[in-house]
């Protein structure tokens, strides 16, 4: 996936709708430096801001991430090597250590967002939760993660796996110095 592939496709599909900055921001509740800082990173917007962004401009979460379009099965295979999706946190990169591998990128019209994550240890001591609308499964791989859902923590391991709404505030990160890698699919509801 190139750098600022989702900035681009935000601002045309902005352009296309004839949906400002403003009125974006508006739609979705982030403010207009949000929405320009993340038209001109070349970082990932948070998972949470997309999906805003997403249900602001009435399109799937996953029309900012598509590679291409495929209508039957999409396979992907463990030997096809593929550049990860690092998103930020809002206006900080305080939760940059999660890696995401689309598994069904070229899958068009899906409802799920299937992800291999690789969780390394974070650098910084702010972490930032996150909430949107929608639903998430987790697998845990390899390693051992922490779930921070609302006022609780929860911490899994090998073999383990969650279910949430995500409308409440969480944060996946890895326990300790050791990375994990999990399994998640994200559901959100267009």
């Amino acid at each position: 996936m190139q750098k600022n592939i989702v900035g681009e496709k935000i601002s045309t599909l902005c352009a296309d709708k004839n949906i400002s900055k403003e009125e974006l921001a508006e739609r979705s509740g982030l403010t207009v430096a949000q929405i320009e800082l993340i038209e001109n990173s070349d970082t990932i917007p948070s998972l949470s801001s997309l999906i805003k962004i997403a249900r602001a401009m009435g399109v799937r979460l996953g029309t900012f991430l598509d590679d291409s379009i495929e209508l039957g099965p999409v396979i992907h295979r463990q030997a096809e090597v593929q550049q990860p999706a690092t998103f930020s946190s809002q206006l900080s990169t305080a939760n940059s250590h999660l890696d995401f591998f689309s598994l069904a990128a070229r899958k068009t019209g899906r409802h799920m967002e299937p992800f291999v994550i690789d969780i390394k240890p974070s650098t910084t001591h702010e972490p930032i939760m996150s909430a949107h609308e929608g639903e998430e499964f987790i697998f845990v791989l390899q390693g051992s993660v922490r779930i921070n859902y609302g006022k609780g923590e929860h911490v899994l391991h090998k073999g383990d796996s969650i279910y949430y709404d995500s409308i409440v505030d969480h944060l996946v990160s890895a326990v300790g110095n050791e990375p994990a890698q999990i399994v998640a699919v994200v559901y959100t509801p267009f």
